[in-house]
């Protein structure tokens, strides 16, 4: 099963703040067709983050970032800077 991921990075004012509005899920990332996410910190910059939100297509994808941008035009500035986005699709993935 291909895996299509929507990447987000960018920083935050202050990340309790962010994450409780993340944790608020003002785009309903279930009905939007998240599948799963993942949150990631710079190991030397806490206030950095990024974010993998994961679907099974990219129509749904692409959709999320739709409405991420919407939602972007009223935070961005005050609890996110310069959000950078890219969908990229898992080829492999291998445990050890």
């Amino acid at each position: 099963v291909k895996m299509i991921i929507l990447r987000i990075e960018h920083k935050v004012e202050n990340y309790e703040m962010w994450k409780k509005t993340f944790d608020s899920d003002p785009i309903n990332r279930k009905q939007s067709g998240v599948r799963r996410h993942r949150i990631f910190q710079l190991t030397d910059d806490s206030r950095y983050v990024i974010i993998d939100l994961e679907f099974d297509t990219i129509n749904d994808a692409e959709a999320a970032l739709i409405a991420l941008h919407k939602l972007w035009k009223n935070v961005e500035g005050t609890i996110m800077f310069n959000p950078q986005t890219q969908i990229i699709s898992l080829v492999e993935n291998i445990e050890y």
